[in-house]
């Protein structure tokens, strides 16, 4: 998996439709078809507020297709708040998409695994994955059942659905991951997004599987294009990911640190050295 050449730009996109899924869950589509065209499943964009008065917030692409791309999010302080807020015939500028997005050419088999809003950003996997006549199993965590928004829609494109809860109102009581590790039917490759403590721990059952596994890695970026350098994670050099700058040391360490913005958010679980 290499950085992907970026094909970001500023798009003036026109607010269609809002849905609140659950509580403080906030669905917006949007009239961005130039977006849509470019999109790569698991690439994010930038949504900048309307009052131009707070920062940037980095969003995972959830749908795209036609003319609308749509954006899901938790409400979680001022700036998502304000973009809560956004109704249908409002603009909105987004820059994207950015990242480099999730590699699935190969799989036939795939488990993908989300926590919490990291649903957000594996349905355009998930669909890719069926297209091209892969099975995929959803494994789906929240707190509670009613945080498990848009199952059935994941149902509905073909995947197979296995959920948690950590308060036993669904499914399996206790960690995603965990669910997965008992799986008697080991995928041939897992895609994961969420919290980071769950993406530990699907490295972790990948690597007792001996499966690969691409993890998309959730941060708050300061710029979401590289240029801050305020979003580094530890990567092994040798990786086709590793940046070209700062140019390595000879005889130096075998660890570089790669900006998840720029040269992920994707990242092979086996080359991460959290």
């Amino acid at each position: 998996m290499a950085t992907v050449a970026t094909s970001a730009a500023l798009h003036h996109a026109l607010v269609l439709d809002r849905q609140e899924l659950a509580q403080g869950v906030v669905l917006l589509g949007f009239d961005a078809p130039e977006l849509v065209r470019v999109t790569r499943p698991g690439q994010f964009i930038m949504a900048i507020p309307p009052s131009g008065e707070r920062a940037a917030t980095a969003l995972g692409i959830y749908e795209a297709g036609g003319n609308r791309a749509s954006v899901m999010f938790f409400v979680v302080g001022k700036r998502t708040a304000e973009l809560a807020s956004l109704g249908v015939g409002d603009r909105i500028a987004l820059f994207g998409p950015l990242g480099n997005g999730f590699t699935i050419d190969r799989s036939r088999n795939t488990a993908i695994v989300a926590g919490g809003v990291g649903i957000a950003s594996v349905l355009l996997p998930a669909q890719a994955l069926l297209r091209a006549g892969a099975r995929v199993r959803l494994y789906y965590g929240a707190r509670t059942a009613g945080l498990l928004v848009d199952r059935e829609r994941f149902a509905r494109e073909g995947c197979e659905v296995l959920v948690s809860t950590d308060d036993a109102s669904m499914g399996h009581a206790g960690y995603v991951s965990d669910l997965l590790a008992q799986t008697d039917d080991p995928p041939d490759l897992i895609l994961a997004c969420g919290p980071t403590p769950m993406l530990r721990a699907v490295a972790r059952v990948a690597q007792e599987m001996n499966v690969p596994a691409q993890l998309s890695l959730e941060e708050t970026f300061g710029c979401g294009v590289g240029g801050c350098w305020g979003c580094v994670v530890p990567l092994v050099r040798t990786s086709e990911q590793s940046p070209s700058f700062p140019p390595a040391e000879r005889d130096g360490s075998d660890v570089v640190y790669a900006r998840v913005c720029r040269e992920g958010p994707v990242f092979w679980a086996h080359e991460l050295r959290w």
